[in-house]
């Protein structure tokens, strides 16, 4: 008798990335048979979130968040707190963002990230919905507007793909968020990382895949797809001395207690 493969899911996918044009039924196919049963495909510029809702309206294993990604702030017309509550209430739609900060290739536009950010913000706290934060070169202004934000109003939030120092994974960490595994922390020369997400309880755990980019290896520098967050997954099980089944299992329950719609979608149907 074979025993069944865990089930995990990938917290953070673009399937509307047209990386992913005219494959999409074998990449989730690929995914169900690497045990990845969810996904959440992110849309990072709200002019695009019909394509987006089409999809996760689709495809059963599919669900959805939007906002304004920081690269985008610049070239997009600014989000409004209204905007995003009124997206929420489609029943796939389950996260606010990917929102935050990238003083890295976008430092020109820190402050209209920041406008943006707290906007973000603002229609978490209204939804009860997780907020999706993107955080690159800028720890110390996001620790910052974030802590501000959850003194004045609590509110949940995955640190996703993180990579970030580990200052701001224990203020985020302080904070009750959690930080999503990517494949950043399969590569070899990412032990620092690694020594981050061990250091972090268990239960403030996810795995993604952030495809189509950052491929763990053996597919580093091939296109991402969410069956390879099960890769990541096998490293994370290591990361925290459980077997993989243990592993996915946690981050399965992480996962329903963050993306809670997720989980009352999936009851209801």
């Amino acid at each position: 008798m074979t025993t069944p493969l865990p089930q995990i899911t990938d917290s953070h996918c673009h399937l509307d990335f047209p990386d992913f044009a005219g494959e999409l039924p074998e990449v989730l196919a690929r995914a169900a048979e690497a045990g990845v049963t969810r996904m959440v495909t992110i849309c990072t510029k709200l002019r695009n979130e019909p394509i987006v809702r089409a999809l996760a309206e689709t495809h059963a294993p599919v669900f959805y968040a939007a906002g304004t990604h920081p690269m985008s702030v610049a070239e997009e017309p600014m989000a409004s707190v209204d905007e995003l509550v009124a997206l929420a209430q489609h029943p796939k739609f389950v996260g606010i963002g990917e929102s935050g900060l990238d003083y890295h290739y976008s430092a020109e536009s820190a402050e209209a990230q920041k406008e943006s950010l707290k906007i973000h913000i603002q229609a978490a706290q209204d939804t009860g919905l997780p907020l999706i934060i993107h955080a690159r070169a800028a720890d110390d202004d996001m620790a910052r507007i974030l802590r501000e934000a959850h003194a004045q109003k609590p509110y949940s939030c995955v640190m996703h793909c993180f990579s970030s120092s580990a200052e701001l994974g224990r203020a985020a960490l302080d904070l009750g968020f959690y930080l999503s595994m990517s494949g950043i922390a399969a590569f070899p020369k990412s032990q620092e990382l690694r020594d981050i997400f061990a250091a972090a309880p268990i239960d403030r755990i996810l795995v993604e895949t952030d495809s189509p980019y950052l491929a763990p290896p053996p597919h580093r520098g091939k296109r991402n797809e969410p069956a390879y967050s099960a890769l990541t997954a096998r490293v994370g099980a290591e990361v925290f001395g459980l077997d993989y089944a243990d592993f996915a299992a946690r981050t399965q329950e992480n996962f329903d207690r963050l993306f809670w719609k997720v989980a009352q979608y999936e009851a209801a149907a």
